[in-house]
């Protein structure tokens, strides 16, 4: 792949029920100067995106981006959509620049030689947006995938296959990765939690995370590093209590999953650093939680949920992959981290900042009684318990947030940006 002329790039654009594909081919490549992509198939009439690059210094260079489109139906279809494509493509440029700047900020602060890195869950939320962030910085990256995966099928060296539930993970086929990083595991909040969805949410966490940890007991070259998932769900709905990775764990059925969960990992070699990173709430419209708000949200029905007095302790997805990567290469991080901004809030704040973005009001509320109707036992856990979560170990081995204030995490991630203009 690369980007020399000849490959492509398939992006799968989404807008709510409206799906596109968009193929792209990489041309006018010149080596450290520029690439260029056209549109082989997709939304434009007529697309040409140019990259290039003029050196400032030794450590240092200007990236100057020309893009020109055309869009269907020519002048009708500019007179009809013009306006808002030319918005929608400015914040999509001002998205992808703040996101170069951090990541170029994150390779110049981690000084570390290229690592060879497998993923489990690398289709999910997180891994997603792991992956890319890997490659930029100069890594390389296999998927472990399931057998008949479509995932990577274009690069065979880019995935080792295996069956989560079974024997079926050859040692040798993950010997001499410099890091693991295992994020497999059913969608929590994909469905209401009956009996048979309560015990698929434990058991696609525990048999994945048992085997694994059993292959990389074998390997003669293990390696230094096993990231493997949590959850801040393993403190239960704590009140107003302050929370770090000291801290107890709670009651209650999400408590207890990732009390195993953590279990099932702590069977790996001790020459294997262990670090379980307990995610909270994972802000990205790309799925999850905010992905859900986002409609009702704008069209004016959002609001608080019950009191609105619980504690919310969100994170943002680029945080999220960021603090992977400090636990990955930070020898002083191991055991349980937690994974969330520095800045909890309560549910009532997080309605009213998020309305704010939103240009709506969010004056609907969700009382309790009819968040446990809709969503029975689930909403007891995830949407009515309190945690007040800090992320004491990413702070003190040196951490630095991209975005640990909520407006901002959230204007970065809705493309809702501040113009100074």
């Amino acid at each position: 792949m690369g980007i020399e002329n000849g490959a492509r790039v398939v992006l799968l654009i989404s807008n709510g029920p409206i799906k596109l594909k968009w193929t792209l081919e990489h041309t006018d490549y010149v080596d450290g100067e520029q690439f260029a992509d056209r549109q082989v198939d997709g939304p434009f009439a007529y697309w040409h995106h140019v990259h290039h690059f003029e050196p400032l210094s030794q450590n240092s260079c200007y990236l100057n981006e020309i893009v020109e489109y055309e869009l269907p139906a020519g002048e009708l279809g500019e007179m009809a959509g013009g306006g808002l494509v030319h918005r929608e493509l400015e914040r999509l440029f001002k998205f992808r620049h703040r996101t170069l700047s951090q990541d170029c900020q994150a390779k110049a602060a981690y000084r570390v030689p290229p690592l060879k890195v497998l993923i489990s869950g690398s289709t999910g939320l997180i891994g997603s947006a792991l992956i890319p962030f890997l490659t930029t910085q100069g890594h390389s990256v296999t998927r472990l995938v399931r057998r008949g995966s479509q995932v990577a099928n274009h690069d065979e060296n880019a995935r080792v296959t295996w069956d989560p539930y079974g024997p079926e993970l050859e040692a040798a086929a993950i010997e001499g990765f410099d890091a693991v990083v295992h994020l497999a595991g059913d969608n929590i909040g994909s469905e209401r939690w009956t009996p048979e969805k309560k015990k698929k949410l434990l058991q696609s966490r525990l048999k994945p995370t048992q085997l694994l940890v059993h292959k990389l007991n074998q390997l003669e070259r293990p390696p230094a590093v096993l990231i493997s998932a949590s959850a801040i769900g393993l403190y239960g709905d704590r009140g107003t209590e302050l929370l770090t990775e000291e801290s107890s764990i709670g009651r209650g059925f999400l408590a207890d999953v990732c009390d195993q969960w953590e279990e099932s990992s702590r069977a790996v070699d001790r020459q294997i650093r262990l670090v379980n990173v307990r995610t909270g709430v994972v802000l990205t419209p790309r799925g999850g939680a905010l992905q859900k708000m986002l409609l009702p949200f704008k069209m004016g029905a959002g609001g608080p949920i019950g009191s609105g007095k619980q504690y919310f302790s969100w994170v943002d997805i680029d945080d999220v992959v960021g603090g992977i990567y400090h636990a990955i290469i930070t020898p002083q991080v191991f055991g349980p981290l937690n994974l969330v901004a520095p800045n909890p809030v309560t549910n009532g704040e997080f309605t009213r900042v998020f309305g704010h973005v939103l240009e709506r009001l969010a004056i609907m509320p969700m009382p309790a009684v009819a968040a446990r109707a809709m969503f029975g036992e689930m909403a007891d856990e995830c949407l009515l318990a309190s945690q007040q979560v800090m992320p004491q170990k990413l702070m003190t081995t040196g951490y630095n947030f991209r975005n640990p204030e909520l407006e901002t995490s959230l204007r970065h991630v809705l493309g809702k940006f501040i113009t100074t203009d």
